[in-house]
């Protein structure tokens, strides 16, 4: 096989890993099924070690696999499994495009020097962090998880853009393949971080290649590290090179050096452009630790300069910087007006008795809010994939430590009582599967009444849309005044799926709302009521 196929051979990995990967986080008919969004998302680096450091099993060892096949072939995740990396050369092939049409010199690329004091104090820091304060870090820069917010917060929305207006159109020549899908609002705190991200990481592919994989990236770093050891590697055959410069123009991760004849094997991504631009053979992928007859000299990299000072100095004010952050506290939910769910009631006064809510609603399968907040990468595929949108990425709910991460808001939906969607495509085992049995147990809050703002009390009107949602009959009428019925909760066998707030049409304020569990606990089954009545089943048709 020619090695200029291997090019070949990565970019159709590539798009195979991508496309369904995109697809899976801005999908909102829930085409694709749990199992094969857990198959697909096996090999991602970071939420699998998340994974296994929660549930310690041998069937979460994908980033094993992953350090295994870069130990043989290099960083073939950073140049094949990786989304982000993949985005990145769909940039990467945007630019060289612009740049030829605009006429531009063929050099694209340079060999630069590696920021080693930068990428590796950030792969320290993020170490650290991940083992004795949890998913920090990774939430912030895991690629993975980088990759699915930018899909759901500005990807998703195009996405559901374009079937709207293919539906509207559609509509108007009488065919309904496609129905039109609302989209709620979200908190603008929560996108500028992903939005500043995505930029950076176009910028940076666009102008430099690969650059963030090989300064941000804690993945691409580690990765980095093991690739230097790894089986198969380029290299340059300095008896051929006449250093005429194309495979360092064209090397993304500007890691080959013309003039030294050498390749930085902590900085390729092994995209292969080298091979297929050399035409005097001189860049070759071969086994590092021979050395095939008829090739002359090969050059590798040379010894990485560090600047010890430097390094240490800035790892350590990056730790106290970001581990000073850290915080135990949970913050109040302020959420705006609830969106109806549908029925007729409108309320003619605004309520005024503000939601106390003191701790925030986390998902089933959590476990327990400081389980979740240290093992979730705020990837955001359960609030692409959450069929009510009662999923919905955080602000402040959990405090800094859970930025972005998904908590239940019961303004935007519900959870639905037959539903463990979430928990089945969870790829760090932040959300643990749950049998649907034990999810209709699990109580995730507590509902609490509030009589000053129900209309009952408010206007003397009956209302009961929390007790017609909720699925366990935790919240009940009873007799109230002037012939009217007002909500009863029964904590016992309430879950928490917040079905009685969502369906509330008070505003601002809910007149029940649900305050989360800092631990989940198993909620008592619900009674079931007898019929009074008997019923002659000897007849034929009882009524």
């Amino acid at each position: 096989m020619k090695l200029a196929h291997l090019k070949k051979i990565r970019v159709v990995v590539s798009l195979a890993f991508f496309i369904p990967i995109l697809y899976a986080f801005i999908d909102f008919r829930n085409v694709l099924p749990e199992k094969f969004i857990n198959g697909l998302l096996y090999l991602q680096f970071g939420p699998s070690l998340i994974k296994f450091i929660a549930v310690v099993s041998v069937s979460v060892i994908g980033f094993l696999v992953v350090a295994l096949l870069t130990l043989l072939f290099g960083r073939v995740y950073c140049s094949s499994i990786c989304p982000l990396g993949t985005l990145q050369d769909i940039t990467g092939f945007l630019s060289r495009k612009i740049k030829k049409r605009k006429k531009k010199k063929r050099k694209l690329f340079a060999y630069a020097k590696p920021l080693n004091w930068l990428r590796y104090s950030l792969l320290i820091i993020t170490a650290l962090v991940l083992i004795f304060s949890g998913a920090f870090m990774m939430n912030l820069l895991d690629p993975f998880s980088v990759f699915g917010r930018i899909s759901v917060n500005f990807l998703k929305p195009v996405y559901i853009a374009a079937n709207n207006l293919a539906a509207s159109l559609l509509m108007k020549l009488n065919f309904y393949w496609l129905y039109p899908v609302k989209t709620g609002s979200i908190h603008f705190g929560i996108l500028v971080y992903p939005a500043a991200m995505f930029g950076l990481i176009i910028w940076l592919s666009f102008n430099r290649g690969r650059l963030y994989c090989n300064t941000v990236c804690p993945v691409g770093t580690f990765l980095g590290i093991l690739s230097r050891f790894s089986i198969f590697k380029i290299s340059i055959d300095t008896d051929k090179c006449n250093s005429c410069g194309l495979c360092e123009w064209e090397c993304k991760a500007q890691c080959i050096d013309k003039n030294a004849m050498s390749v930085d094997h902590s900085r390729c991504v092994g995209c292969f452009n080298c091979l297929t631009v050399c035409n005097r053979n001189a860049a070759i992928y071969r086994l590092a630790y021979s050395k095939p007859s008829g090739v002359g000299g090969l050059k590798e990299e040379p010894a990485a300069d560090l600047s010890k000072r430097s390094f240490v100095a800035g790892s350590a004010a990056l730790i106290v910087t970001f581990l000073g952050f850290r915080t135990k506290s949970f913050a109040g939910s302020k959420t705006a007006g609830g969106i109806s769910p549908g029925h007729n009631i409108t309320p003619a006064k605004a309520s005024t008795v503000p939601e106390k809510k003191d701790l925030p609603v986390a998902p089933p399968g959590a476990g327990s809010i400081r389980r979740f907040n240290d093992t979730c990468t705020a990837c955001h595929l359960c609030v692409s994939a959450c069929p009510n949108h009662a999923l919905q990425p955080a602000f402040m709910q959990y405090g800094l430590i859970g930025f972005m991460q998904p908590h239940m808001d019961y303004h935007f939906g519900f959870c639905n009582f037959d539903c463990t969607i979430c928990m089945d495509i969870c790829p760090s085992g932040a959300l643990l599967p749950m049998a649907l049995e034990d999810k209709k147990l699990e109580q995730l809050g507590k509902a609490i009444f509030v009589k000053e703002n129900c209309i009952v009390e408010t206007e003397g009107a009956d209302c009961g849309a929390c007790s017609e949602h909720c699925p366990t009959k935790a919240v009940n009428m009873v007799p109230y005044k002037n012939n009217t019925f007002i909500p009863s909760v029964d904590d016992s066998i309430c879950i928490g799926c917040g079905a009685c707030e969502y369906a509330c049409p008070t505003i601002p304020y809910k007149a029940i709302y649900v305050n989360g569990n800092a631990a989940h606990v198993k909620a008592e089954k619900p009674k079931l009521e007898k019929l009074d009545v008997e019923i002659d089943y000897e007849e034929d048709f009882p009524f």
